[in-house]
């Protein structure tokens, strides 16, 4: 189960989860192959794709926290309305999707929860409160669940990418808020993430191979987060 699979990242999450042999099920406001239309942020629509999986699949071995929506501007301006329609996509679609498809699992006792939060999470970004304050959220239910779960067959990670080239990307940068420089040129590896780097921890964290992995919060960042040199020093390098 890949939530936002109608482009992007999850577009992508979704074509290597069935590289691997999975029966993929994706989520998404648009239609997107092998999918159910709705809004992960609504009740009524979470139990009818749940519905949906197990007439279907009878079982949930993954679940892909991936949809999201993004928001740039300053917290002083940022209104009720724009704050709340972001944690309802961002914090209240995971909270209702791993509650129901994570009942399943814990029924089957086995599973993999992976959250798809951001550096975000981890540092402050400038201009993205309410964003900012959701992904910190979702680390914070990935890692309690972790915690809750793990002994009962469920695991529960995050991958937190960095700037990643995307349709949500294309619009930010539409909105004159930043170029490509001023994401290189902070990159220690000097590029954006492209979907399928993230798709990458992605298959690792649902897979076998992760099989005692639980509660990371994984950067998959090209080293932002792990940057504490000046601008000028790192670029001089290059």
């Amino acid at each position: 189960m890949v939530t936002g699979t109608a482009q992007g990242m999850g577009l992508r999450i979704a074509e290597v989860l069935r590289e691997d042999g999975f029966a993929v099920v994706g989520f998404d406001l648009q239609e997107s192959q092998d999918g159910v239309v709705g809004n992960v942020a609504s009740a009524a629509d979470v139990e009818r794709l749940t519905e949906h999986v197990m007439s279907t699949h009878q079982r949930v071995d993954v679940l892909v926290n991936n949809a999201g929506i993004a928001g740039i501007v300053p917290f002083e301006d940022t209104s009720l309305e724009q704050w709340e329609r972001i944690m309802a996509v961002n914090l209240t679609g995971p909270f209702l999707l791993t509650q129901a498809l994570g009942r399943i699992m814990l029924r089957q006792g086995s599973g993999s929860v992976v959250n798809i939060a951001s550096v975000a999470g981890l540092q402050g970004v400038a201009d993205r409160a309410a964003y900012n304050t959701t992904k910190h959220g979702l680390i914070g239910l990935t890692r309690t669940l972790a915690v809750e779960w793990g002994g009962r067959g469920v695991r529960v990670n995050a991958v937190c990418p960095g700037w990643v080239k995307t349709e949500m990307d294309v619009e930010s940068q539409a909105g004159g808020y930043y170029v490509d420089d001023d994401i290189t040129d902070h990159v220690p590896m000097g590029r954006f993430a492209a979907p399928d780097d993230i798709a990458q921890a992605v298959r690792f964290l649902a897979g076998d191979n992760a099989r005692y992995v639980n509660g990371v919060a994984l950067p998959v960042d090209g080293g932002w987060t792990a940057d504490g040199s000046w601008q000028k020093l790192r670029l001089s390098k290059r």
